[in-house]
């Protein structure tokens, strides 16, 4: 499995953003809801990173609700990399 840079995720967090006509900010403090950044486009993105990876990511709901910004997506992506 080869893991995906932060820069990388952040690309396709920007597509996913992009396919809904909003735009991602400069800033990884940006909230996630402040810029209609919901669940289901989490999913979304997760399953990209999955399909770039070829490996499945495991992780459970509950660790979900503690992501609120960019930042928060981007390192809990990594990490999940690195597991």
């Amino acid at each position: 499995m080869s893991a995906l840079s932060r820069d990388a995720i952040r690309t396709m967090m920007a597509e996913v953003l992009q396919a809904q006509g909003k735009s991602m900010p400069e800033s990884d403090s940006a909230n996630l809801e402040e810029i209609g950044f919901r669940s289901l486009d989490f999913s979304e993105l997760a399953l990209r990173v999955e399909d770039e990876i070829g490996d499945e990511l495991n992780f459970d709901a509950p660790e979900l609700r503690q992501i609120a910004t960019i930042s928060d997506v981007l390192d809990f992506l990594e990490q999940l990399q690195a597991a």
